[in-house]
């Protein structure tokens, strides 16, 4: 399963998926329509059911939080992430370099707690859309972890298109690896 929000990274994901699916996965990414739909059921309740059936989870994290079922709730990235995590499932993260970035400018203005200080607030900007966003990340890398005891965190930085295609040739190419990682994790 692909996890990401979509708007700006279209072309990005179609070329993860068109790849994946060369390799020979069966790619469910809501963007392109290949998740499982109930429909009796929200598009929340769909996506998170993908994350429960898939055997591979692959999020992409950019400037762009994603949709929320109403203002001030995570967005379905963020949950689908939580869930991923929570779930155990084998697991593989992008995240866009201006999100690295943006955290560590922005560390200054985050509190002991890791809450942002209060009355702290992002301007509209073409990098970042939501501080939520690096909480999202933060969760990808398993921050709330010590170091030693951090599995499933490998966030890889890309710039452009190529560097994340490149990811996803070196990780999911050799299928016969990612079997064999299944077969240990008892899938």
């Amino acid at each position: 399963m692909i996890s990401s929000a979509v708007y700006g990274i279209e072309a990005l994901l179609e070329g993860i998926a068109a790849a994946l699916s060369g390799f020979g996965y069966k790619v469910w990414m809501s963007h392109n329509g290949s998740i499982p739909v109930h429909p009796k059921k929200s598009n929340f309740a769909n996506c998170l059911e993908a994350v429960k059936r898939c055997d591979l989870f692959l999020g992409i994290i950019t400037g762009r939080y994603g949709s929320g079922q109403t203002a001030g709730e995570l967005s379905i990235t963020h949950r689908e992430i939580l869930a991923a995590i929570q779930q155990d499932k084998l697991r593989w993260f992008l995240a866009h370099r201006d999100i690295i970035t943006a955290r560590l400018v922005l560390r200054q203005f985050r509190a002991e707690s890791g809450r942002w200080h209060r009355g702290f607030r992002l301007a509209e900007n073409p990098v970042l859309d939501d501080l939520r966003i690096i909480d999202m990340y933060e969760t990808a890398i398993r921050q709330e972890l010590e170091l030693g005891h951090r599995t499933g965190n490998w966030a890889q930085s890309f710039v452009h298109s190529d560097d994340a295609l490149n990811f996803v040739q070196e990780q999911f190419g050799d299928i016969g690896r990612i079997k064999e990682i299944l077969r240990e994790d008892g899938e």
